[in-house]
């Protein structure tokens, strides 16, 4: 088996395509690939679940124990024969001064190699100490090759590789040369989803050319093999026998900010996913309860405005009774309308707001979140502890009724308002902030809980 850890010396160096491309590439192989994500992420993951053929997992430090952390990564790391591991801005960058969140800390938890992703460009004789400082920071920590990437051409590399050479014991496993093809599509809250790039899987085809061009594969397989196998620590559970609840999950390139890990959370809960468009499908389907996860509403609310019909049908529903829950795109779809560049386009209308979008974020990043006695899925008196998610919202609320009620109090991050978030109306919960089963936060459980005791509501 092979693992690592693709990290590099700064946010920005190409490490998510160049994961892409060895995931890719060493699929192309035969190889079964399992890939990671580390931290809060929708967009990377998507890209790296198509690239693999099998979804992508986050890795956590703020939302999951380290036993969780552990545990996820051999359950789903043990039936591939590569785990890949993608970090989040620089190898040593994290929240805290020790450094007990970078992508470090992740590498000697799982015990992965990293493969140092640099961007070479304007380098020369001065890369050797920027590897030989990176080596010595933390003794723990196993560089096992750098890729450069971003480079000028063959004289540059040839330069680079000599240097290298001489002052460090670094093996450069890859030179890729500045190529406009390796490019992919950059919007406010980071790459285009995949799952709205019509192209993704010629594009994702394409860097893996090139990467495999570029790239000596054998060898980094070479310097990432193990023989120590990868053993889960915490056991499933069998789901109880209860009939089995349908929840219409919105997917299409509207909304696609779901975690794998979530998906699976409602499963072993007893949920039956139900995918729908609201951009193509003319009304709701028939569902127990409702999840409209995040995506990007803004850029296709001409779209969304343009089919009444589903509009019309989850209003409806919601009116009726039926459970649902939404996370901050969803939020921005169940509000009255969306404003943006100047254009204004009518949505569901169900949330007494009205939704503007800005040049720069509004919240961004880790949240901590105290339940109140208003949140619909915990019962008053046993609210658990403080709950860890994030969020990353370009939108605010506008004209929001007074008197609505929120399900959050905000210790940490912005949410709805900069100190309270989760709209309350009837069986909807909205929010800003994005949860994720896990850690103490058992969101997709608790809604499933919620959902079976409401009584269904009938479908417009």
């Amino acid at each position: 088996m092979h693992r690592f850890l693709v990290s590099a010396a700064h946010k920005s160096s190409g490490k998510t395509t160049l994961s892409l491309g060895l995931a890719a590439a060493l699929r192309s192989r035969g190889l079964a690939v399992q890939t990671f994500k580390k931290g809060p992420d929708y967009i990377d993951p998507i890209w790296l679940g198509l690239a693999a053929g099998r979804p992508c997992r986050n890795l956590d430090f703020y939302l999951q124990p380290c036993a969780e952390i552990l545990d996820g990564f051999a359950r789903h790391g043990a039936n591939a024969d590569v785990a890949l591991v993608e970090g989040n801005k620089g190898l040593y960058d994290g929240l805290d001064l020790a450094g007990s969140n970078s992508n470090a800390a992740l590498a000697e938890l799982l015990g992965l190699p990293v493969v140092l992703v640099l961007d070479a460009r304007g380098m020369t004789r001065g890369i050797a100490p920027l590897i030989l400082g990176y080596q010595a920071f933390d003794r723990n920590i196993r560089i096992a090759g750098v890729i450069l990437n971003r480079l000028g051409g063959t004289r540059h590399e040839a330069k680079l590789r000599a240097v290298i050479e001489h002052y460090t014991d670094v093996p450069v496993l890859g030179a890729v040369l500045e190529n406009p093809e390796l490019a992919i599509v950059e919007r406010h809250l980071g790459l285009m989803p995949a799952n709205e790039a019509a192209t993704a899987e010629a594009r994702i085809a394409a860097i893996a050319r090139i990467v495999s061009e570029q790239v000596d594969i054998g060898r980094l397989l070479q310097v990432t093999a193990t023989d120590q196998p990868l053993k889960p620590a915490i056991v499933a559970t069998a789901p109880a026998a209860q009939p089995t609840l349908r929840v219409g999950i919105a997917r299409d390139p509207a909304f696609g900010f779901y975690y794998a890990d979530d998906l699976d959370a409602l499963r072993q809960a007893g949920a039956e996913p139900v995918f729908f468009s609201p951009i193509a499908d003319a009304k709701l389907p028939e569902v127990d309860a409702l999840f409209l996860g995040g995506g990007f509403p803004e850029c296709f609310m001409r779209e969304l405005e343009a089919n009444k019909g589903m509009r019309e049908s989850i209003r409806g529903a919601i009116e009726a009774g039926l459970p649902a829950y939404a996370e901050c795109g969803g939020l921005m779809y169940l509000a009255r309308s969306l404003a943006w560049r100047g254009e204004r386009r009518e949505m569901v209308g169900v949330i007494p707001a009205d939704v503007v979008m800005h040049e720069k974020p509004v919240g961004r990043g880790y949240v901590r979140l105290a339940p109140t006695d208003a949140h619909p899925w915990v019962p008053a008196g046993s609210h658990p502890d403080e709950i860890p998610a994030h969020e990353f919202h370009y939108s605010s609320l506008e004209n929001l009724d007074p008197a609505t009620r929120f399900a959050y109090e905000v210790k940490r991050g912005h949410g709805a308002d900069g100190a309270r978030d989760g709209i309350v109306y009837k069986n909807l919960l909205a929010s800003y902030t994005h949860l994720r089963s896990a850690g103490n936060c058992n969101w997709a459980a608790r809604f499933v809980g919620f959902a079976r005791q409401c009584s269904p509501p009938p479908n417009p």
